[in-house]
């Protein structure tokens, strides 16, 4: 859009008028050049074909990573995920401090994920738990909880589950870079996996997580199926492990919005899923939340999930690190 010079104050001369004209002129121009931020983004039926693609091309699926096979043959890989958010999303990550929700955060670790955790062990299922960093700060008995049976992982799921695509680059890295040190401080291992706070990505989000190394990345919805994250038109190297909302406990769960559901019919929408996934030979993804199916009348759903499943057969449990490793092995990548 071309800079209205009458904005400009009449108490300019004439000279310095027309320079600041032939300034804002040559600024308008470089910023139509950079792409869709460029252009107004209340008028998008007005962008350019390249605005749109830049668009679409920031973080794009690529190949598809699904293997030919599972480990021991089975059908379908079955990756249980938990955010475990506690406390950060009851207030701490807005700065909106009320004891009523936070109690409700602190339910979380010491009643619900002790009871997620025992069920897994008993089933011996893999799962892998993403931290806020904050989260595992305020109660760092959940690491050696998780770590006892030497079956799960913990990965990252930000600093305190921050609106990262709300923050400038230099602020988005420096929190992430924390909460991975932090979490690795406390659980005594290494994070390789990323989960956006809010599953969302910034501008600058797979840029650093590309930087700082991570093996997988799970916050995007291009697909069912693992596959190869594209930025800007060009393979990255970085697998993706999708999500999907309705593969999400915590939309339907919430009894006090208006998309509540009975957990028993939400898990026959899972069982659904998993059928599908079955039939297919690919890949089956869940994310729950320990303060949100660590209930005892919802806990019920995943146990009831965890017995299909299991008299279905054929089914390889692993973590999303032992996925993305197996998955990257078979198409060649390591």
């Amino acid at each position: 859009m071309l800079p209205n010079c009458r904005t400009l104050k009449l108490a300019h001369t004439l000279p310095t008028l027309i320079m600041a004209c032939v300034a804002a002129l040559g600024a308008a121009v470089v910023s139509a050049e950079s792409g869709a931020l460029a252009e107004d983004p209340k008028t998008p039926w007005n962008w350019s074909e390249k605005t749109v693609f830049d668009a679409v091309n920031q973080v794009r699926a690529g190949r598809d990573l699904n293997p030919e096979s599972w480990p021991g043959d089975a059908r379908v890989a079955v990756l249980l995920s938990y955010d475990v958010d506690n406390e950060t999303v009851m207030g701490l990550r807005t700065g909106e401090v009320s004891i009523g929700p936070l109690s409700q955060g602190q339910y979380g670790h010491r009643v619900a994920l002790p009871r997620i955790v025992k069920l897994m062990n008993e089933e011996q299922v893999p799962s892998t738990f993403f931290f806020p960093a904050w989260s595992l700060k305020i109660a760092p008995e959940q690491a050696p909880l998780i770590n006892e049976s030497g079956l799960h992982e913990i990965a990252v799921h930000g600093w305190i589950h921050e609106l990262n695509t709300s923050l400038d680059a230099a602020t988005e890295e420096r929190l992430l870079r924390q909460a991975r040190d932090e979490i690795e401080a406390i659980s005594g291992k290494r994070p390789v996996g990323y989960r956006a706070p809010s599953w969302n990505h910034s501008p600058n989000t797979l840029s650093i997580v590309r930087k700082m190394g991570f093996l997988y990345e799970s916050s995007l919805m291009h697909d069912d199926r693992p596959y190869e994250l594209v930025q800007d038109g060009k393979p990255t190297g970085l697998v993706e492990l999708p999500v999907e909302w309705i593969l999400d406990d915590a939309p339907m769960f919430n009894p006090r919005g208006n998309r509540y559901m009975n957990p028993r019919d939400i898990m026959q929408v899972w069982i659904d899923e998993f059928d599908k996934a079955w039939e297919e030979g690919t890949m089956f993804l869940l994310t729950l939340h320990p303060h949100v199916s660590g209930h005892r009348s919802r806990i019920v759903a995943l146990e009831g999930l965890i017995e299909h499943m299991k008299a279905k057969g054929d089914v390889w449990f692993a973590t999303h690190e032992e996925a993305a490793r197996y998955v990257r092995a078979q198409a060649g990548m390591d």
